[in-house]
């Protein structure tokens, strides 16, 4: 389904009981709503799953304009949606990057969430110096993408050390990840980084203590940076939870999903 948004088309579909809690997922930088449907089966017989294309992602517009990818306009065009949904409050879950744009409706519209599940993310950067820096980076990196082409751009971007982990994964995973990587827009991505990207996006460090929403932070073991930055965020959380998933990396929703999908169904049923 599509919905015209602020003049940007966004793409999203509904799964599970009308009459279910509402369940927002966002999916990670070069991914899209199909994302999750390997724990779509289990999530949606208890949850209204609504799953999300991005700003640049999927099906959702890929518009040269950078206004449209900033995190401000995101995080109201999630809002606007909800709305035309007639939901008013929702559950979220974001990964990686989706767990930025998560954190950053929590912090920018708490009236309209209940729970919060971040997975692999961050609150941002802390210092003006490391936001100047990411924001270089990732000019580099789009620029990178737009000049070298997608299938180029996804040859680096998959031997990422972030990404070490899965390259255990079976190859008709790996192969769906890949594919799923190589049918995106590079003008897309490329204004994703430069407009919602780490190092561009507000940082909420200093808000983390302000929320008292119950929020569950989850990371893979090997994800070492990550699981540094989830143990900092929940010490300043007055009401979360953090836990570690042995044997795996950054995208645990794919590499360990029954212990992912296990642990974010009892947090949202609690």
């Amino acid at each position: 389904m599509n919905v015209l948004i602020n003049g940007m088309s966004y793409s999203f579909n509904l799964f599970g009981p009308e009459d279910g809690e509402p369940l927002l997922l966002l999916h990670g930088f070069t991914g899209t709503k199909e994302s999750w449907a390997p724990i779509l089966p289990q999530l949606s017989s208890k949850f209204l799953v609504i799953t999300l294309d991005l700003p640049g992602h999927g099906q959702t517009d890929s518009s040269a304009n950078i206004k449209y990818f900033t995190m401000e306009s995101v995080v109201e065009s999630i809002s606007v949606l909800l709305t035309k949904l007639k939901i008013e409050k929702t559950n979220i879950l974001g990964y990686s990057m989706g767990g930025r744009v998560a954190l950053s409706f929590l912090c920018m519209q708490p009236d309209r969430v209940k729970k919060c599940v971040l997975e692999s993310s961050s609150p941002g950067l802390k210092t003006k110096e490391e936001r100047l820096q990411r924001q270089c980076n990732d000019k580099k990196l789009a620029n990178f993408l737009l000049e070298k082409g997608i299938e180029e751009f996804v040859n680096y971007w998959e031997n990422i050390p972030l990404f070490s982990t899965q390259k255990l994964l079976d190859e008709q995973t790996k192969k769906y990840i890949r594919q799923e990587r190589i049918s995106q827009n590079p003008i897309g991505l490329a204004n994703s980084l430069k407009g919602m990207g780490t190092g561009v996006q507000p940082s909420w460090w200093g808000h983390l203590s302000k929320i008292t929403h119950p929020v569950l932070i989850l990371t893979g073991e090997e994800d070492r940076k990550f699981c540094e930055i989830g143990k900092e965020m929940v010490s300043l959380l007055s009401n979360g939870i953090y836990a570690e998933i042995h044997d795996s990396g950054h995208a645990i929703h794919v590499e360990k999903k029954e212990k992912f999908v296990k642990m974010v169904m009892d947090f949202l049923n609690e």
